[in-house]
């Protein structure tokens, strides 16, 4: 019997995960004006430290590396997880990490080459609406409130921006989460259509969510182009 042949991928996201990392930079990496530009390089503009910036698909993604970027999850988070109703779960967690087209944005210290913050992406499908999914977002303390945040949100948004028919970032924030909330507010995510609200339950208790699902609309680079 001859081998069974693999199935073409049949969308642009799928694809899309298919690509290299250095494929999916040249891709979807390249704005317009409104956009943000791949950087390699950033400097904390307090203290002038120097930081390397990578992307890395999660299949390649060392175990040292992921350990690493699950240690920031679990520093920043799992408080939220475990007082949420899904709980603290450290073994699906990193299987979650380990994702099929899932890919990292990591900041390292340039002189050591230690992991201080990330981000992780996917273009995927969320009830049926092609979208860049945000999947985590997390900085060192010191890291925080210098910009970088913003930075590594925009790099999203560029991905979006050049792979249609994708036209929103989505992400997941803990309700609990305060600061979070307030940080996408200012970058311009509103609560998505598709975000639970409260239900009834027996007896006439109401069951709020624990988090919220949050989307920024992003115009398509490609659609707008002469």
């Amino acid at each position: 019997m001859s081998p069974k042949r693999q199935m073409a991928p049949t969308s642009l996201l799928e694809l899309a995960n298919q690509k290299t990392d250095e494929e999916f930079i040249a891709d979807y990496f390249q704005p317009r004006s409104d956009q943000t530009p791949w950087l390699t390089s950033w400097t904390h503009p307090r203290t002038n430290a120097e930081y390397t910036i990578s992307l890395v698909r999660s299949d390649v993604l060392s175990d040292d590396h992921l350990t690493a970027c699950f240690r920031l999850i679990e520093q920043s988070s799992r408080k939220d997880y475990e007082n949420s109703a899904g709980k603290w779960d450290p073994e699906q967690k990193r299987k979650e990490m380990r994702s099929p087209g899932l890919r990292y944005i990591l900041v390292k210290e340039k002189d050591n080459m230690v992991i201080r913050g990330f981000t992780s992406l996917m273009p995927t499908y969320e009830e049926g609406q092609p979208v860049i999914y945000c999947y985590e977002i997390h900085l060192q303390p010191e890291l925080q409130g210098t910009g970088l945040g913003s930075l590594l949100m925009g790099f999203h948004s560029t991905v979006a921006a050049n792979l249609p028919p994708i036209t929103k970032v989505m992400l997941t924030c803990f309700v609990a989460n305060q600061r979070g909330l307030d940080f996408y507010k200012k970058l311009g995510f509103e609560k998505d259509d598709i975000s639970p609200g409260p239900r009834k339950l027996r007896y006439g208790k109401i069951f709020n969510p624990d988090y919220v699902i949050m989307s920024k609309t992003v115009s398509s680079y490609i659609k707008n182009s002469p």
